[in-house]
């Protein structure tokens, strides 16, 4: 018995050494590597997300999805928390993009707690399945090859870095590829229905995409179904039809009916996709992304989203996408130029294979994915969003193309890695076996022929990884300068330990979250330990503070001027707020001044009323105490002297910003101005006011700039001599 058990231990063991061949570990291994160097990138080089701020919007539907949310109920508030990119429907928020790669980002968010961990793994299995294509078109060798090219491309370790939908859908349209063409080799219905399941939901992610991609397969299956019937035993067809649905199903051929079940497939996920329109939109027609923005669709024409507006002529889509193509075959793929002249080799030697029907399982596994060289670039054309990711279309250092490559051609890799290698190998067998080694080996000893050869793969080797590399250099650099600008953003908010806690954000791109600021994302029921509030005017700011009444209150801003340029950095700053209640509030402002003034004014003012009072000469010091009451505010005193004379006071309404700006002026006629605005209300308990106020300081002009703000703790961002102080206290 222990013989028997021993020998059927041996057995299992030796199955499974069979299948678990150096092929299959060069799979492992490709991979791993491929996953392990996304993850490092996604890690180090974007921490604080990228420059493209859609990821943002993938990672809140995926916080959503956790929660069993499709929409976002943020009711009389949503404008404060609105994300970038979402909808608002009657106090409820939703995103333009379909859910499904957020919903594959969502799995490690469950599982592990970082979603990065989806990156590595579809960085992975996009390389290993390129891979299998590779090995399904020539050999194993050429598939490992094919996998190596893709997972070292430029825009592959780019786009796939990020929490964005195109590796993700690559993911799946290789599924399909894949279970598609196993299919037809072996006739499996089983892989027929799992091809129909990924390609049904590679359209619910992106169904323009998806089209584009399986539009050759279809062709292919178009082709196969037709002569499968072609050539269908008749008299079993016959027999079907008088047996009824079962038995003619059974007589169907076996290509029929695998694409039946990868038809049945993919028309479910389109009532899914349809279904959640209804959902979302109420118009199974209308998808999210028209609801945003009706005039954002393939076509051509007059194109618009959110003010951006462009008339998207033939001429000009041709243009874009020639860039686009030139940038991907010279800059962002593996080897660059000499990647893609591979490619159109390794294409030439598949055309003459196929043409001479040598290898006819090859034919049929790579001409639907040539065919991709056709389907891609051809649905690209009507579609602007290939333009708009070229800000000038000749420059490829600019726009979002010069950080990720021209990523609505992702697909696009899959092809250029299978040919490319292809190429690469039939180029070394030809220089192997067509007669030039055997006259290095006539002319010289076989060692040495053999060190010429080992020395000629070294260089072919070193000179696609020389371009590759070079080609990673200056996309890593661009996308490393963001993420320094991001860091230094963001280390106030990184250096305060949160608890139950309301900030309120700046929005200089306009009445969105996370747009720019995408890592300071709430929880999908806006209750989190930290709730992130759109900075607003002081109603709606007010609206918030009663809307979070036991919170702890802080303001994030920064002194400079935002913009997407990695080079114009801001300062930032957080300051802690508190909203003292009276029915009078007493106030005391006080700003240094500089040697050389010679005059000064104070003004308070609220709505284009103001009261001003000059000063003669004053000290190092400038102090101005002032009130606050239900309807009226009031300058009392400066610098200890009390304002009796002329008008002393404004008139306030119920919600207020009031302003106080204390300029001085040099013998020179120079100005420096202080200015602040305490955002003040009206309640049933008293006067509130929002403490300490928003606080600017500017040089040249007596009304600052909200990106002129004032940093108190940081003494290099102005003037040693400066100092801006302020308290509010409930009056006695």
């Amino acid at each position: 018995m222990d013989r028997l058990a021993e020998r059927g231990r041996g057995l299992r063991v030796e199955r499974l050494r069979d299948r678990f061949d150096t092929g299959t570990a060069g799979y492992l291994a490709l991979g791993a590597g491929a996953g392990l160097a996304v993850f490092l990138i996604a890690v180090f080089v974007f921490p604080y997300h990228s420059v493209n701020h859609d990821e943002g919007v993938y990672l809140m539907q995926a916080s959503m999805l956790l929660e069993g949310q499709l929409t976002l109920s943020a009711g009389e508030l949503a404008d404060v928390f609105r994300p970038w990119f979402f909808i608002e429907n009657g106090g409820d928020l939703y995103s333009k993009y379909n859910p499904v790669p957020a919903a594959m980002f969502a799995v490690s968010m469950a599982l592990f707690g970082e979603p990065r961990v989806t990156l590595a793994a579809v960085a992975g299995g996009n390389a290993v399945l390129v891979a299998v294509l590779g090995s399904m078109v020539a050999d194993r060798r050429v598939g490992l090859l094919a996998g190596g090219l893709f997972a070292i491309s430029p825009m592959t370790l780019f786009t796939s870095s990020v929490f964005l939908p195109y590796a993700p859908t690559t993911l799946l349209n290789l599924s399909f590829a894949v279970a598609y063409l196993h299919g037809v080799r072996t006739g499996s219905l089983r892989a027929a229905a799992a091809a129909g399941i990924a390609i049904g939901l590679a359209a619910f992610s992106r169904p323009y995409t998806a089209i584009l991609f399986a539009a050759p397969f279809i062709l292919h299956a178009v082709w196969t179904v037709g002569r499968g019937l072609w050539t269908d035993d008749r008299s079993l067809g016959q027999q079907a039809r008088l047996l009824g649905s079962r038995a003619g199903v059974r007589s169907l051929p076996n290509a029929v009916q695998r694409n039946i079940l990868t038809g049945i497939g993919g028309t479910a996920f389109v009532g899914i996709t349809l279904a959640y329109n209804t959902v979302l939109t109420g118009d199974p027609l209308v998808f999210p992304y028209q609801a945003f923005a009706p005039l954002d669709g393939p076509g051509f024409g007059f194109r618009e989203i959110l003010g951006h507006e462009v008339v998207y002529t033939l001429d000009l889509a041709l243009e874009s996408n020639r860039y686009a193509l030139q940038f991907l075959g010279t800059r962002w793929f593996a080897g660059g130029v000499i990647g893609t002249l591979a490619a159109a080799l390794g294409l030439l030697v598949a055309a003459q294979w196929w043409r001479g029907r040598d290898r006819e399982w090859g034919s049929t596994a790579g001409l639907p994915l040539a065919g991709l060289f056709v389907s891609v670039p051809i649905g690209n054309i009507p579609f602007w969003g290939t333009h708009n990711m070229l800000a000038e279309l000749d420059d490829p250092a600019n726009g979002l193309v010069s950080h990720f490559g021209p990523f609505y051609y992702f697909d696009l890799l899959v092809p250029l890695s299978i040919f490319a290698a292809l190429g690469l190998v039939v180029g070394w067998r030809w220089l192997r076996g067509g007669g030039t080694f055997d006259r290095l080996i006539a002319a010289t000893s076989p060692t040495a022929a053999r060190r010429i050869a080992v020395a000629v793969a070294l260089v072919a080797a070193l000179a696609v990884g020389g371009v590759t590399a070079g080609a990673v250099a200056e996309p890593l650099d661009r996308n490393m300068a963001y993420t320094e600008k991001y860091e230094t953003v963001y280390e106030p908010i990184e250096s305060t330990d949160f608890e139950n806690a309301l900030v309120f954000i700046p929005d200089p791109y306009g009445p969105w979250q996370n747009h720019p600021f995408q890592s300071l994302r709430n929880d999908p029921g806006f209750d989190g330990e930290v709730v992130y509030a759109r900075d607003r005017d002081p109603a709606g700011n007010f609206e918030v503070l009663a809307a979070y009444p036991n919170r702890s209150v802080y303001r994030f801003a920064y002194r400079g001027v935002w913009t997407p340029e990695p080079d114009q950095f801001v300062s930032p700053k957080l300051e802690s707020l508190s909203t003292p209640t009276g029915e009078s509030l007493t106030g005391e402002t006080r700003v240094g001044v500089a040697d050389r003034v010679g005059r000064a004014t104070v003004t308070i003012e609220a709505d284009g009323e103001t009261v001003t009072r000059d000063i003669d000469a004053p000290d190092e010091t400038i102090s101005a105490n002032w009130t606050l009451e239900n309807g009226s505010a009031r300058l009392v005193s400066v610098n200890g002297t009390a304002v009796t004379t002329g008008n002393t006071s404004i008139t306030i309404d119920a919600t207020e910003n009031v302003g106080l700006r204390i300029t001085l002026v040099d013998t020179g006629g120079n100005t420096y101005t202080y200015q602040q605005w305490t955002a003040v209300q009206s309640t049933p308990a008293g006067l509130q006011a929002v403490t300490p106020a928003e606080r600017r300081v500017c040089r040249l002009t007596t009304d600052c700039d909200p990106e002129d703000a004032y940093l108190p703790d940081d003494p290099t961002a102005h003037p040693e001599w400066a100092t801006f102080e302020t308290d509010v206290s409930v009056a006695g």
